[in-house]
């Protein structure tokens, strides 16, 4: 540990200093001298797209990864050259993390999940004491300000609750009046949008009791309204950090990606204008009528032609449900489909997909990804058929047709070759939009398009939706986001178990009147 300067010591203390930190790999820089400073008892957000070294700094923090030579990082007023810097060093300095996959067991009680880590108290033998492990986890929670019975089982909570356990349990070692700071890695990605204002209200009250939290999101508006201060990273540097105050979404975009970028982000903005809902629908490119199956109860709904319709409702509406039943994933026992005034009579996905119908679905890493596969091979995997002669495959042509297709799709990889898994989530999924386009689909079916993407990603997956069905096909677009849902489709359909509710357009589609709607009368 480096030594504190009387000056350095005058000043008020940072709960995290980064000075001069760089790291490269294979001879890449990926961080370049960057500089970044939390004040003490803030919350201080952390913004970047991909590839703009968010990650690493993280990794950096958590001791995940080794910096280079030559930098210093200072935790609750500690300061380390980068070479002593370690994983144990974060810990005992005070860093506490809770990453987007919450690391919680659903079928374990709160108490069972606390014990992973602390261990089971017993009495004499190998008998388990549950008064005093349920007893302790009561303390633990109530320390981190969070009211829940420790005997639930975790899949027994709401969304929000379960982040607020992990928390709770990042934090179970930490005494009242010890200075810890909390880094929140996506804590809302897989949160319902009336759950978010719950956990910021709860990350509110931490700060109030003098906590740090640096806040990774890739969603801006909860940015703005959590954070007291936003660092903007770029190219692995930091571009500008700010009050909220002094920065709006246009403008972060901007700093985010650049120039280049903000003159793309405006003729997207544009192109939004310009699809105005008050345009006419075409014909019906898709009827459903008294649909019913699992927890859908006779769902009614036309998209027209060059249409983009939204799809919003609280867990267990039926949303995604309906998604499935529409691709053939789920058999509806009522009801009936027309693709173009065509009746799809055989409810399975390869009839679906002859129809003219294509699924974006809400897991891309359980459905819709071959993670270990080069991203030629994903984008291909809709047409591979075609590269199918004379008993061979055309393995060559088949490999530059999908690398011809990264720029337009705004896919940025290394190389055509680079596993799919190790693509951020915006490239994944403008990767898995290329492969659906390649079908040129009727319908788009999909299912939270943008959750965990970052700002210019989500930009650039609007734009592709729209510049689709500008070409008389259709989008149907399901998204607990009700930002995204406003800004990006025409109409929306509400449901609420497994039925149309309401359906508001024009002025009467906006964020908040969509949540209102959503609300279980």
């Amino acid at each position: 540990m480096m030594s504190t300067t009387s000056a350095e010591r005058s000043a008020p203390i940072a709960a995290v200093e980064l000075t001069g930190v760089s790291k490269s790999f294979d001879g890449v820089r990926v961080l370049d001298a960057m500089s970044l400073r939390v004040e003490q008892g803030s919350v201080h957000a952390l913004l970047g797209g991909n590839g703009s070294g968010k990650s690493t700094t993280l990794k950096i923090l958590a001791g995940v990864y080794a910096a280079d030579q030559g930098g210093t990082i200072a935790i609750h007023g500690s300061r380390y050259a980068t070479g002593a810097y370690s994983a144990a060093v974060a810990r005992s300095a005070g860093l506490r993390f809770v990453h987007q996959d919450l690391g919680l067991i659903p079928d374990l009680t709160i108490s069972e999940n606390f014990a992973l880590d602390e261990g089971y108290p017993r009495w004499a033998g190998p008998a388990i004491s549950w008064k005093r492990l349920h007893r302790r986890t009561r303390e633990r929670l109530r320390r981190a300000q969070v009211d829940l019975d420790p005997r639930t089982l975790v899949r027994d909570l709401r969304p929000s609750d379960r982040t607020l356990v992990a928390i709770a349990r990042a934090l179970r070692d930490v005494d009242e009046g010890d200075h810890v700071t909390l880094v929140l890695d996506e804590p809302t990605a897989s949160l319902p949008h009336h759950e978010v204002s719950l956990l910021l209200e709860a990350l509110r009250r931490c700060r109030a009791q003098g906590q740090t939290i640096i806040y990774v999101s890739h969603r801006l508006p909860e940015v703005l309204s959590i954070a007291d201060r936003i660092s903007v990273l770029r190219d692995g540097a930091v571009v500008a950090t700010a009050p909220p105050a002094e920065l709006d979404e246009a403008r972060v975009v901007a700093l985010m990606t650049g120039e280049a970028a903000r003159e793309r982000a405006g003729r997207h903005a544009r192109s939004r204008a310009a699809a105005s809902r008050s345009r006419p629908a075409g014909p019906p490119v898709l009827r459903v009528t008294d649909l019913a199956g699992g927890p859908l109860r006779g769902v009614d709904l036309e998209v027209g032609q060059g249409e983009i319709v939204g799809v919003a409702g609280l867990l267990g509406s039926g949303r995604s449900s309906l998604l499935q039943a529409l691709f053939g994933g789920s058999r509806a026992h009522a009801g009936r489909i027309e693709i173009c005034g065509t009746v799809v009579r055989n409810q399975t996905v390869a009839a679906a997909i002859r129809a003219g119908i294509a699924l974006v679905p809400e897991d891309r890493a359980r459905d819709a990804a071959f993670a270990d596969r080069p991203l030629w091979e994903n984008i291909s995997a809709t047409v591979i058929g075609d590269y199918w002669s004379g008993w061979r495959m055309a393995r060559g042509a088949e490999r530059r047709d999908a690398a011809d297709l990264m720029e337009p799709f705004a896919v940025r990889a290394a190389s055509p070759d680079v596993a799919f898994g190790a693509l951020s989530g915006g490239n994944q999924q403008k990767a898995v939009l290329a492969r659906w386009f390649r079908l040129d689909p009727r319908l788009l079916l999909l299912d939270e398009p943008t959750q965990g993407v970052d700002a210019m990603a989500r930009t650039e997956i609007h734009a592709l939706v729209r510049e689709h069905v500008t070409g008389g096909n259709a989008a149907l677009v399901v998204s607990s986001d009700f930002e995204e849902l406003e800004g990006l489709c025409d109409r929306v359909v509400v449901l609420r178990d497994g039925a149309n509710v309401d359906e508001l357009s024009g002025a009467r589609s906006t964020e908040a009147a969509i949540a209102a709607a959503t609300q279980t009368s």
